[in-house]
């Protein structure tokens, strides 16, 4: 029953996303499988193909708390987390919680912003906390960061450290829409923007009942070896200076369990994982400097890897 409530939670909250993102069906998949992963999404793509309007449709849906934090060199870490201030009447300092105290944050142009400022968001999408001034203040659940980056466009900008990478279950991109699609964008805009006519479709607080269950969707030991020989191929493959981590590993796992999950199934197959793949450990790979003056990139590696890893029945019955 629980799988059939983790079925019927997402298809309410897609169908009422895809009525302003037009054709991106797999982009909200993916919100939502980082959602109920408690990870968080970095989406790398050009201005103007519908990110900060997927983030905004997201939290409407949810009827959760939504902010947009545009990222700028000038912009200081607590400016994200909050500062205290001196209240002279009572003569303590208060805290007045920064843009991160929300459910979902969309954090615009990431790279735009100082590594100081990049780093004041590592403990809240780790540990799902800030601390100021000495003291810990725990973040509303869920917590969801959407950050955005422009591919094309690295003058002035900071480019994300592993560590900060690492932390993003997954990087995704919109890209363009086909030409049925956009025409259909064109038509939907005639009077007014479709975010202004979506409203809330479901309980946001449900994600976290959802939440664990996922870890009950039933991955074959044949599933899990294929996972663990795909992620550890790409420490040894000679194109890559740096494979995945564990943290990989367990992205990818509890990833194809949600992604289950959401098709209205109780068990993981090989096709999901190969599905989330390239999401999941794409950014979690550094191609040698040699390799890429040969044409290679992380997908490119991790299209071969898929191919290369075969999926070994004898492994476990099935």
């Amino acid at each position: 029953m629980a799988i059939k409530d983790v079925e019927t939670f997402a298809q309410a909250v897609i169908e009422n996303v895809e009525r302003v993102i037009v054709g991106k069906r797999e982009a909200i998949e993916l919100v939502l499988v980082a959602l109920l992963c408690e990870g968080h999404v970095l989406i790398e793509d050009v201005p103007g193909v519908g990110k900060t309007m997927l983030a905004r449709a997201m939290a409407i849906s949810l009827g959760c708390s939504f902010k947009r934090l545009q990222c700028t060199p000038d912009l200081l870490p607590n400016d994200v987390t909050g500062v205290s201030v001196y209240n002279q009447k009572t003569g303590e300092f208060e805290f007045r919680p920064g843009p991160a105290f929300v459910n979902i944050l969309l954090a615009d142009e990431i790279n735009r912003a100082t590594p100081r400022t990049q780093s004041a968001l590592l403990e809240s999408m780790g540990e799902y906390q800030v601390t100021v001034d000495g003291v810990t203040y725990p973040l509303p659940r869920p917590f969801l960061v959407l950050a955005t980056q422009n591919p094309i466009e690295y003058e002035g900008t900071f480019p994300l450290p592993e560590a900060q990478l690492d932390r993003f279950l997954m990087r995704i991109s919109l890209g363009y829409p086909s030409f049925e699609e956009e025409q259909q964008i064109l038509i939907n805009l005639r009077r007014r923007h479709p975010i202004e006519t979506i409203g809330q479709v479901v309980d946001g607080k449900e994600i976290l009942r959802l939440q664990p269950e996922i870890w009950d969707v039933t991955v074959d030991d044949t599933v899990r070896s294929y996972i663990v020989r795909l992620v550890q191929a790409t420490r040894e493959h000679y194109d890559l200076a740096l494979g995945a981590s564990p943290r990989g590993s367990l992205g990818l796992y509890k990833a194809s369990q949600a992604l289950a999950a959401i098709q209205g199934r109780d068990f993981v197959l090989p096709d999901d994982v190969k599905r989330l793949a390239p999401y999941v450990l794409g950014h979690r790979l550094i191609v040698r400097p040699e390799s890429a003056l040969r044409g290679r990139d992380a997908q490119t590696v991790l299209r071969s890897l898929l191919e290369e890893t075969k999926l070994e029945l004898g492994e476990a019955e099935s």
